[in-house]
């Protein structure tokens, strides 16, 4: 089988001026790039011909954190992101307690910023909304959250660190609780979260999901699941990372083997979050003196799992958000270096999660050791500017890198590219969603203008990117004899980047110039996805596209 897309653009390295595409599905890979007038020699030659009527044909985008049950879980749960307040909160909770018959409630994505009380809601007003149900609420960073007391008692949370008073948790009360509670979801019901999730993320676009997984953060089974249902060849692939520190070579070797993960990496925390006060700063929290936030690992800790990852030739990483955060992982990947040679530190493609808070200086430091940044710019588009949470937290200074010494701007996009640095983007789903154009939109348009990069830069760090985060240097582009992983867009017009970065409108029209990205100005309409291709294989179409 064979299928020719035409009449519309296709975003490819190739030929700026293509119009049509042909695709090999018995092999899903791409056969044939070019024009509309050359695509008329294959129309008696394929099965299929898609008329694109101006469609965009792009790369499928690369979601390069994500925790897919957990996104699942949340599509079906009570989702508190939009809430306003927490009697709002409160009463979708209490509709869902009672739809649910008396079984958990899942209650995810709070943010107390965006309530008229400015405060979480409490483990009495959980009890009380759900006649004493089992209800697990985490914030919207994934890194506290409010239980109820019936979870409270079934995990133990109130004699463990974190506890922090009527329901709500953090640090070890908060993985207490989470794996509680995710220990009394079928798995069943866990694989239908799954799949949930990769239909969502296909629907968006999106070919490959890095599931970022440990005991802590889902368990083992959820993470099979994951990997399982990627390999499936109905959805978006997925690609593991597993949080758990190792300490020699063999034994890295052994728990990657077992979990079948691409690395011990992802969600492994030297800290916490910043909307929860758990990353760790080098200066008080503006909004609470006297608190820096939590330190989960030490400089030989990280420089103990760099050296045995390197040496066994796996993807170590972290997760790490605070500016003293990033001081520990980087003075440990430069610890591991000097136990082990920096050739093998870096010839593995080690990658740090989040890495909200690096300096120039910090920056220069992990590209010599070969180090990937996977980031959310979404993060940025919720959070930043002067009033958002961050400068709440941090105060404004902060933000924006006027802090002296070698602070930086929040999430230091354009920094990291113009260092070298590999980035991928990607969503942290739940926390964020699935919306890579929107991410594409928040690094061009960041709060800080000086960390504003091109769409173009933006689209490839979403796409390619990703797939160069993960060790693969040949896939995110469309090419010939390539995986022909893809997706097809509706869009208005098209737009290229100017040489001052402005952006310049261009008809849709191909005879009127050479296509580009969709126009991704504030106010303007992300483009909408009417088929996902993973492989060769239609894992999304929007109905009607081809009637």
């Amino acid at each position: 089988m064979s299928t020719l897309y035409r009449g519309g653009f296709v975003y490819t390295p190739i030929d700026p001026f293509a119009n049509a595409m042909v695709v090999d599905d018995a092999t899903g890979t791409i056969a044939w790039i070019g024009g509309d007038d050359a695509a008329t020699v294959h129309v008696d030659a394929v099965d299929e011909v898609v008329e694109l009527d101006g469609a965009l044909v792009a790369p499928a985008f690369v979601d390069a954190h994500a925790h897919t049950s957990q996104t699942g879980a949340g599509l079906r749960g009570v989702d508190l992101g939009t809430t306003l307040s927490v009697v709002q909160a409160l009463s979708r909770i209490e509709d869902a307690a009672r739809a649910n018959q008396g079984r958990p409630v899942y209650a995810p994505n709070w943010d107390q910023a965006t309530w008229a009380e400015r405060r979480p809601h409490t483990g009495a007003e959980l009890d009380r909304a759900t006649y004493g149900g089992v209800v697990y609420s985490p914030r919207v960073d994934g890194h506290s959250a409010v239980i109820s007391s019936a979870l409270a008692a079934a995990s133990g949370a109130r004699d463990l660190p974190g506890w922090e008073g009527d329901g709500l948790v953090t640090r070890d009360a908060h993985h207490a609780a989470r794996e509680a509670f995710n220990g009394a979801v079928t798995p069943a019901q866990r694989r239908e979260d799954i799949d949930l999730a990769l239909r969502a993320a296909a629907a968006a676009g999106i070919a490959l999901v890095q599931e970022n997984g440990g005991r802590t953060l889902s368990g083992t089974d959820d993470f099979a699941d994951v990997l399982a249902a990627g390999g499936r060849g109905d959805g978006p692939q997925t690609i593991g990372y597993w949080a758990q520190l190792v300490a020699d070579e063999a034994e890295a070797r052994d728990v990657a083997t077992l979990r079948g993960a691409r690395g011990l990496a992802g969600d492994l925390n030297i800290d916490g979050s910043i909307g929860s006060r758990t990353a760790h700063l080098r200066a008080d929290y503006t909004d609470a003196p006297g608190h820096t936030g939590n330190a989960y690992l030490t400089v030989e800790q990280v420089r103990d799992h760099v050296a045995a990852c390197s040496l066994a030739g796996l993807q170590a990483g972290f997760h790490v958000i605070g500016d003293a955060g990033v001081d520990t992982a980087i003075a440990g990947f430069e610890a591991a270096a000097a136990l082990v040679g920096a050739p093998v530190v870096t010839r593995s493609r080690h990658r740090l999660e989040h890495l909200e808070m690096v300096s120039p200086a910090g920056i220069e430091r992990l590209v010599r050791l070969g180090v990937s940044a996977s980031v959310q710019p979404a993060f940025d588009a919720f959070w930043g500017g002067d009033q958002g949470m961050y400068a709440e937290r941090l105060g404004a200074d902060r933000v924006h890198g006027r802090a002296g010494g070698d602070s930086a701007p929040m999430n230091p996009i354009a920094a990291m590219m113009a260092a070298g640095m590999t980035v991928a983007f990607g969503s942290d789903s739940p926390v964020t969603p699935f919306a890579p154009w929107e991410a594409v939109r928040a690094a061009a348009f960041h709060h800080d203008e000086s960390q504003r990069v091109s769409a173009r830069s933006a689209f490839l760090a979403h796409t390619r990117g990703g797939w160069r985060a993960a060790g693969f240097a040949d896939r995110g582009y469309l090419d010939l004899g390539l995986p022909a992983s893809f997706a097809v867009w509706e869009v208005g017009d098209l737009v290229v980047q100017a040489p001052d970065d402005r952006i310049q409108t261009w008809s849709t029209d191909p005879r009127s110039g050479t296509p580009g990205l969709p126009d991704l100005s504030p106010g303007q309409a992300a483009p909408t996805c009417l088929r996902t291709v993973v492989r060769g294989r239609i894992v999304f179409d929007r109905e009607g596209f081809t009637a």
